[in-house]
């Protein structure tokens, strides 16, 4: 018997139940053929021990690390945290450890994440779940047969489509574009992300292709490439002003260059939505909290994010979880959005 405070091993398990360890380890991962009384030996045997199998353990028991590996370009800001706080919570309700690798500024972005990718590899991890619109069919062959435990979030790939989780970017351009039309707006601004990415090309496609069919000349439209930060946004927002352009309304391709964008109106004296109306893109947390709250396309993240993740548990463990691909995408309505003030004294 183990002394006091000693902690159990699986050998102890097996040696109170009176069986080899073969078959203690048998009934504690799970798997292989253990006749019904021989199992509730060692169950009993288990509870009596208070035997818990460290993670090293449980790895060594099942033949897998337990452990899902989650490449993300940045680590900070309001639209990643909430995807990873998604992720490392389903993993632990199934008893499953998350190890995250992101980008770290040496090198291009498509390098990182390969050098991500790899670290991941490294550990162990059983399988992967990468967050990145850089990276070509090509920089996943690099992961050989375990390419199938493999799934992509925002990002389309040809050769692993299936494994490929993303939102209608397009339509969501379109509906913000809807709501600028539906509000009487017609001159309208745009601060885009970059443009090598394809999600940002597919919603500021959308939006100017529905401005254009409503017959805004979108052309004359002043349009800015900024990279999807507070700054960046804020740095726009200022070259719009001093531009001069006309403008009653402003679309940015995600919340986080809105924020940026509405500090800076604010601190030029530019009231929202008086003056200017403003439109982000993801509905993340910090759009509710914004100053005016910010009217956003809400795209259903955590959704997509489970779907992706539920998919690659299928594949590494052979759960039975649900998979769906068809994700709503609505615009919530907050106060940073009004008819223009020259509207507004005519319904006066």
């Amino acid at each position: 018997m183990k002394e006091k405070n000693q902690v159990a091993t699986i050998k102890d398990v097996a040696r109170l139940a009176g069986v080899g360890l073969g078959t203690a380890s048998r009934v504690v991962s799970g798997k292989g053929s253990v006749s019904a009384k021989t199992g509730e030996r060692v169950r009993k045997a288990i509870a009596e021990l208070d035997f818990r199998p460290s993670h090293a353990a449980r790895s060594l028991l099942s033949g897998n690390s337990q452990m899902i590996g989650v490449y993300i370009p940045v680590l900070k800001g309001t639209f990643y945290m909430p995807i990873l706080q998604s992720i490392d919570t389903e993993l632990r309700l199934a008893g499953l450890h998350m190890v995250v690798a992101f980008g770290v500024g040496i090198g291009d972005e498509r390098r990182q994440g390969i050098e991500g990718i790899e670290f991941l590899m490294e550990r162990g991890c059983d399988g992967l779940i990468v967050m990145s619109n850089v990276l070509t069919d090509e920089d996943f062959s690099i992961l050989g047969p375990k390419r199938d435990r493999l799934v992509v979030l925002n990002h389309e790939s040809e050769t692993i489509a299936d494994q490929c989780f993303a939102a209608d970017h397009t339509y969501g351009g379109v509906l913000a574009a809807r709501a600028l039309l539906e509000y009487k707006h017609k001159k309208i601004a745009v601060i885009a992300g970059p443009a090598a990415s394809p999600d940002n090309v597919e919603r500021i496609n959308g939006f100017l292709g529905e401005l254009g069919q409503a017959g805004i000349k979108t052309a004359d439209m002043w349009i800015a490439e900024s990279d999807f930060s507070p700054e960046g946004g804020w740095n726009c927002a200022k070259e719009l002003l001093e531009s001069g352009h006309a403008f009653t309304a402003l679309f940015c391709a995600n919340d986080e260059m809105a924020l940026g964008a509405l500090s800076y109106f604010q601190q030029a004296g530019i009231s929202v939505p008086h003056d200017v109306s403003v439109i982000g893109y993801d509905d993340t947390i910090s759009a509710a909290y914004a100053a005016p709250p910010l009217t956003s396309v809400h795209i259903p993240w955590r959704d997509v994010t489970l779907s992706a993740l539920n998919e690659l548990l299928n594949r590494c463990y052979d759960m039975k979880r649900p998979v769906v691909r068809d994700y709503p995408i609505k615009l919530t309505m907050r106060a940073s959005l009004a008819r223009p003030a020259a509207q507004k004294r005519k319904a006066g």
